[in-house]
């Protein structure tokens, strides 16, 4: 299987076309929307709720941009959906609330999110969200375990893995230095089988994903980019960008 040319032929909206100046925040309806009315396809991000939800949101904490504390997989779907983001009207939606609103107008860069457990329910969830959705969508992760379930859950789904040259800024403090390792320079590729890679833009070039684009043809995808010089690294070292806080081509 090859990853599809949508994937590469248009820049990816990270967390969907967001801009907190407007009121526009990351993973709502409202930048879902943006997105699909901008013609960008919408990366965002799902986490599990404690009755087996996929939630559509980045942190496992809440409080950054909701209302609210506490971890995320602690409260259900309900309660979830009842939490207002700061200043807005917005409320959190599932991957199922997502799916409806976008409708197959754009496509969806899904990035399941992980507390590296060996907790495959998330996954689960997606397939069955996913089973009765006929929008272009591909699924990854950071944790090379949660894109072995995708792989084996979902083996007709396009699949790839997010990386990054080193593990050691403090979002990863919480890993064993056995994880941290297993996922340098893609090493985990012959169980993870990725169609293709998302990078960290400050840390291309690098020889990993340059070996997965061009021995093994996998599209290079470079996060996040926000700056002009992200933007030109990105078009020499990748092969399209997942991008924040402008619009390409205005």
């Amino acid at each position: 299987m090859r990853a599809p040319d949508w994937l590469t032929a248009r820049p990816v909206a990270h967390r969907g076309l967001h801009d907190s100046a407007r009121g526009v925040i990351e993973n709502t309806p409202a930048a879902a929307r943006a997105a699909v009315a901008g013609h960008f396809a919408i990366e965002c991000d799902i986490q599990l709720s404690a009755d087996g939800e996929a939630m559509v949101h980045h942190d496992h904490e809440l409080g950054r941009l909701t209302e609210g504390s506490g971890p995320l997989v602690e409260k259900t779907t309900a309660e979830l959906k009842a939490i207002k983001f700061k200043e807005t009207g917005e409320r959190m939606m599932t991957l199922s609330d997502l799916c409806a609103l976008v409708a197959g107008k754009v496509p969806l860069v899904v990035e399941v999110k992980s507390r590296f457990e060996g907790d495959r329910r998330l996954v689960k969830r997606m397939a069955e969200v996913l089973a009765s959705y006929e929008g272009p969508v591909v699924g990854m992760s950071f944790d090379p375990d949660q894109v072995v379930a995708l792989r084996e859950t979902m083996p007709k789904l396009t699949r790839g893995i997010v990386a990054q040259r080193t593990y050691t800024d403090g979002y990863w403090e919480g890993l064993t230095q056995a994880q941290r390792d297993s996922m340098l320079h893609l090493k985990h590729g012959l169980q993870t089988q990725p169609h293709f890679v998302a990078y960290w833009v400050q840390q291309l070039p690098a020889p990993a994903p340059w070996i997965a684009r061009n021995l093994f043809g996998c599209p290079l995808l470079a996060w996040t980019v926000r700056t002009p010089e992200q933007r030109a690294a990105a078009a020499r070292y990748a092969d399209q960008m997942i991008f924040e806080g402008f619009t390409p081509g205005s």
